[in-house]
């Protein structure tokens, strides 16, 4: 069967948004409970990257996923700085979010916690992890 418009015509493929559906993991219980899309799946991503490993799956590329263990042991100065860095390259490989903002890192003895705005194209949520 010859296409529609003769032999040799070629369309172009519009470029269309990728969808952000994708299964609704249940942290509490570990199982996979249907289904979430739009700002739900963004928050569900970007936790999975926060709680990824970077370079530790070869299931995953080297974009995804975080380096904390890269910040342990520092000085205070230079882990809020490497954190910093870490959060915003980990979670703008995500093409659906656009910015991070308000990023602020706090100390209490050993322990860090990160809050700040996810800003993406379905919407803007806040973040408060321990890192």
């Amino acid at each position: 069967m010859i296409p529609q418009g003769g032999i040799g015509n070629t369309q172009e493929l519009e470029e269309g948004q990728i969808p952000s559906k994708t299964y609704r993991m249940d942290v509490t219980s570990q199982r996979i409970v249907g289904f979430v899309d739009g700002l739900e799946a963004i928050k569900q991503a970007v936790f999975k990257i926060l709680q990824t490993e970077r370079f530790a799956y070869p299931i995953y590329s080297g974009n995804y996923g975080s380096e904390f263990a890269a910040a342990i042991g520092r000085d205070s100065i230079l882990v809020e700085s490497r954190l910093t860095r870490i959060i915003q390259e980990a979670l703008l490989q995500d093409d659906r979010i656009t910015d991070i903002q308000d990023l602020q890192i706090t100390f209490l003895g050993d322990e860090a916690t990160a809050a700040f705005t996810v800003v993406s194209q379905f919407g803007s949520f806040q973040v408060v992890q321990e890192v």
